[in-house]
């Protein structure tokens, strides 16, 4: 049954076609991670720029803030009603950080790796 000629060649085809089947997946799959890690580097970079600009933008205003409080309450005052504004501010990101953080980071990096 195998001795014929035609089936070892073709059998052989066969065996040709698979390997570079296998060649073809393994190429789609080290493009499939590159363009993974290219878009996870992407929204890194993207959220550290934004994230500097926030950071920068937040210092400005508490500054302006303590500034304009200080006439009414006194320099050291001010700024001491602006720290208490942040920690209340980080209080209520604490409680709330799984539905303002990890859910919404989770997602984010599930839409990334797992093409749905």
């Amino acid at each position: 049954m195998f001795s014929n000629d035609q089936n070892i060649e073709t059998i052989a085809q066969l065996a040709e076609k698979v390997k570079h089947y296998l060649g073809l997946q393994t190429e789609y799959i080290k493009l499939d991670v590159i363009e993974k890690v290219v878009k996870l580097i992407t929204a890194l970079a993207i959220f550290s720029v934004i994230a500097i600009i926030t950071i920068f933008v937040t210092i400005f205003l508490s500054f302006a803030l303590a500034h304009a409080l200080s006439p009414l309450v006194g320099t050291a005052l001010g700024f001491v009603i602006v720290a208490i504004i942040y920690l209340a501010i980080l209080a209520l990101v604490m409680i709330n950080r799984k539905a303002w953080i990890e859910r919404p980071v989770v997602k984010f990096l599930a839409e990334i790796l797992i093409d749905a």
